[in-house]
């Protein structure tokens, strides 16, 4: 801790509150310790305090060291580094971004009261972003890779604000936010675009990098977009070394349990490529952060025993001469009992109220502020506004090795907002402005308006050869450009034909399998193919060995940082635990979150980095839509490629594992994320078809989608798929005829059994034994209903603009068929529901799924509950002929 407080002062905070038994031997050894560091140094310093807790603990005197220190800056003023800019044209530029910011949302809300935004979460921030832009955040250039920048999504307005100055947006862009519809950009594909509310690749492509308007999925994807850095870098992909992971995240967002689930991944991989900001302005939407505690010590405590390097920037540089001329350490004590929603208040309030309610506290505060007026009291700044100190807290993290860095930084929410919402319990939700307020807010900043433009709302951009201007673009000209700035080139990656690492799939030729250990085979050839194979990973949340997956432990290895130091217990065996520094699987333990944070990171590395990568992450499908449904929506949202693998997938086809693992709705959810291509496939050959289709759609035809194929953990005999139905395998249903025995007389179907996944298997069952009684059948092999009905949505939409409808593909796939139709599924009724619209006329149409909680026991009687085993397709079937 190298505090800008003298010894003596913190001695006097750190004096015990008990009773000193023996004082002049306590004030010995204060004194041998300070004559031990002025002699040989801090480092020494340390190890003798190492020394020393280790006694303890061999003693068991049951006695730990404070992982909260004073609530004073980690870094004293004299180990500020020199600031190498021009504070006050830095000061006047960050002035110039709140202006702008504020006149966005107020004008957005004074012409359309719905829209909302926010105000007082930038004003927080605009001076930590600020010293990222003008001194730290490296944008990707020819020299350069770029650092990964993740902004507070509250604070967009002010990103939007900046580059507006640098010439990336028009006033009328500005003019138009959260107004993406009307915005001329969308409704005659041209002139000015509207702004989205957060960032959001998807709706504005070129601009944002990371969605994080989901509270805690910015954190967690910042460290394991650090981490998958690394991962580039050890496998000799892709040289990261030179580049940063930075997020600026809020206090209240620390709340969120993604934000804090991978602290200590992010300590024990060494990542100090990454830097995380949080701004402290102890404020949430609704009230404080910890009204009767403080977030800062919380929050040094978390991040210090997680084993993080911890960064407090508390206090601005003019309290630096308080602290100086306070002797008995008056000011820390203060500070040590000062929660934070009596500092909230202190935010909201004047000078003269804190003169009187804090400097007022005793003789030694008293004193402090004699000699200040009250609007220099007013305008004491805390460390998150004061850019010479927050230089120091970045230069400091940046140049930090060994761990990650969090500085924690002391803000007020609503800064400069002044009474009409500085610190206040609503200043979150503040979105309009009277005369006297935006006056006062120009007056605060100096800005350079008069009162009419003022009051009414004016944007303001310097000349584009003023100082501020030619400034501010040389700045971003010398960290490689404009930022945040999302870029999609890259190779195309060569794929290998389907022939070439998967026939055993298209040709099994009856074999048995389960549609798992399809995938595991298929992926273990396309990892050998010489060009694609580098780029597949392989992610798993500890169930490897579940999937049938262990045989890659040796072929490719698991990815580690530090390699393996230990000599696995299964070393002699053919499918030993082997870690690697260049291994290509990424393991992540029992951590869903954890897992889809590693696969978006290498979904989207294509734009982040240039360099496209294929990777395949299989879990339990019930652990996937259900659990970790908002990550997989912001993956979307940034346009993610790669595949998800939802295996065990059903309700029925995991037996004994009960409620909490059967699946029965994820392809529900999946149909609604519109870049998502949802297949629930029932056999090896249809699988490795889609498989190939997406690497094709992907890798070859860089489309921003990203699959998600269900498996089965059931053996059964897998038939040839001919070439022929691949189209319509990936259109959503093909008609499957190696059911039926071919010396049998074809006669005119009488009913049409439509299945998939797991329930497929019964739906052939149920063929054979309707057709052993006579009755004519036609099997419908459904490989995605989700597909089915977006096509059927797609025709009427064409038909509601007076276009050339066309008829649904599955329309057309049941025409030559007649008589009543029987779905059935291993998920809810709701899915084959979702096709009903688009079925042929005068069909009747009877659906069979698992709606319901989930059971343990055997996949036999699990069906016959549910009611889509082969008898009961057999029961549907002739009551519908009926």
């Amino acid at each position: 801790m190298n505090a800008p407080i003298s010894t003596s002062q913190m001695h006097a905070l750190l004096a015990p509150a008990a009773t000193d038994p023996d004082p002049q031997e306590t004030a010995e050894w204060r004194e041998a310790f300070d004559a031990l560091v002025q002699a040989h140094g801090a480092e020494r310093a340390r190890q003798m305090l190492d020394e020393l807790a280790r006694v303890a603990r061999e003693r068991r005197i049951g006695w730990q060291p404070e992982l909260a220190t004073p609530y004073v800056n980690t870094i004293a003023v004299d180990q500020q580094p020199a600031f190498p800019g021009d504070l006050a044209i830095e000061e006047r530029l960050a002035s110039l971004m709140r202006w702008n910011a504020l006149a966005m949302v107020v004008r957005a809300n004074q012409a359309y009261g719905e829209l909302g935004g926010h105000i007082a979460s930038y004003a927080s921030a605009a001076d930590l972003f600020e010293v990222g832009f003008n001194h730290f955040f490296h944008a990707r250039n020819e020299g350069h890779g770029g650092d990964l920048v993740f902004f507070q999504p509250h604070s967009s307005p002010g990103v939007y604000a900046r580059a507006f100055l640098e010439g990336r947006l028009s006033e009328a862009d500005l003019a138009h936010y959260r107004q993406e519809l009307t915005a001329p950009a969308f409704t005659q594909s041209t002139g000015a675009r509207g702004l989205s509310s957060y960032p959001h690749p998807y709706l504005m492509p070129d601009f944002w990098q990371f969605p994080t308007g989901s509270m805690g999925i910015g954190p967690i994807s910042s460290i394991y977009h650090a981490r998958f850095m690394r991962y580039l870098t050890d496998r000799q992909l892709l040289d990261c070394n030179a580049r940063k992971v930075w997020g600026v995240f809020g206090d209240g967002e620390m709340d969120e349990p993604e934000s804090m689930s991978a602290l200590t991944l992010a300590a024990r991989e060494k990542l100090d490529n990454l830097v995380w900001v949080v701004n402290c302005n102890l404020q949430r939407l609704d009230g404080p952060v910890r009204g009767n505690g403080r977030i800062i010590d919380e929050l040094e405590k978390l991040f210090a025993g997680a084993g993080w390097n911890v960064i407090k920037l508390v206090w601005g540089s003019d309290w630096d001469g308080l602290f100086a001329r306070d002797t008995t350490g008056a000011l820390a004590r203060a500070f040590a009992h000062t929660v934070d929603g009596q500092m909230q208040t202190f935010a909201a309030k004047d000078g003269r109220f804190n003169r009187d309610s804090f400097f007022g506290q005793n003789e030694e505060l008293q004193r402090l502020a004699q000699g200040m007026t009250d609007e220099q009291i007013d305008r004491l700044k805390r460390g998150g506004h004061d850019l010479v100190k927050i230089h120091a807290a970045y230069a400091a993290a940046a140049a930090h090795s060994g761990q990650p860095t969090v500085i924690l930084a002391h803000t007020k929410k609503g800064y400069g907002m002044g009474a009409a919402g500085q610190g206040k319990m609503t200043t979150h939700s503040h979105k309009k402005f009277e005369g006297a307020d935006l006056i006062g807010f120009r007056n605060r900043f100096n800005l350079p308006l008069s009162d009419e433009q003022a009051t009414s709302l004016s944007f303001y951009k310097p000349a584009a050869d003023s100082v501020e201007m030619q400034y501010l673009q040389s700045h971003r000209a010398a960290l490689g450009g404009a930022m945040p700035r999302r870029e999609t080139a890259c190779d195309v990656v060569a794929k290998p034909t389907l022939a070439a690492y998967a026939q055993f799939a298209v040709a099994a030729a009856g074999k048995e399998m389960s549609t798992t250990m399809a995938f595991v085979r298929m992926l273990g050839n396309l990892m050998k193919d010489a060009t694609m194979g580098p780029r597949v990973v392989p992610i798993v949340a500890d169930e490897a060995r579940t999937f049938g997956m262990a045989n890659l432990f040796k072929q490719v290895g698991i990815y580690s940082s530090v390699g393996q130091r230990y000599s696995p217990e299964d070393i002699d065996s053919i499918l030993s635990y082997r870690e690697a520094t260049d291994g290509q699987i990424l393991e992540e333990g029992i951590s869903e979150a954890g897992a889809i944070a590693s696969w978006t990171a290498a979904a989207t590395s294509y734009s982040v980095h240039g360099l496209a990568m294929l990777p395949f992450y299989i879990y339990y499908s019930m652990f996937g839509f259900q659990r970790v449904g908002d990550a997989i929506w912001a993956a979307a949202d940034q346009r993610a490629r790669g595949f998800l693998l939802g295996a065990t997938s059903g309700r029925t086809t995991l037996g004994g594992e009960g409620l909490q693992h059967q699946d029965g709705s994820s392809h529900l959810v999946a149909a609604t994320i519109p870049n998502c291509k949802a297949y629930d496939p029932g056999f090896a050959g249809e699988m490795v078809v889609i498989v190939d289709a997406g690497i094709r759609e992907m890798l070859v035809e860089q489309k921003d989608v990203f699959y998600y194929v269900t498996l089965m953990n059931e053996n059964y005999a897998q038939p040839d798929v001919p070439a022929e139905a691949a189209a319509d395998i990936l259109r959503g249903c093909w008609h499957y005829e190696g059911w039926r025995d071919a010396s049998a007389e074809r006669t005119a179907p009488q009913v049409t059994l439509m299945g998939s996944g797991a329930i497929l298997t019964e739906v052939v069952k149920a063929a054979q034994q309707l057709a052993a009684v006579g009755i004519a059948v036609e099997v419908i092999s459904v490989t995605s209903w989700s597909e089915l009905a977006r096509d059927g949505q797609a025709c009427e939409a064409r038909a509601l603009r007076g276009d050339d409808a066309g008829s649904p593909f599955v329309a057309r796939q049941l025409a030559a068929s007649r008589g009543p139709i029987v779905a059935a599924t291993d998920y809810v009724r709701a899915v084959p529901e979702s096709v009903r619209a688009f079925l042929p006329e005068g069909r009747r149409y009877l659906t069979l799924g698992t709606d319901g909680f989930g059971r343990s026991d055997t996949r036999a009687a699990l069906r016959d509950f549910f009611g889509v085993d082969a008898a009961s397709i057999v029961r549907a079937a002739k009551h519908a002929m009926r």
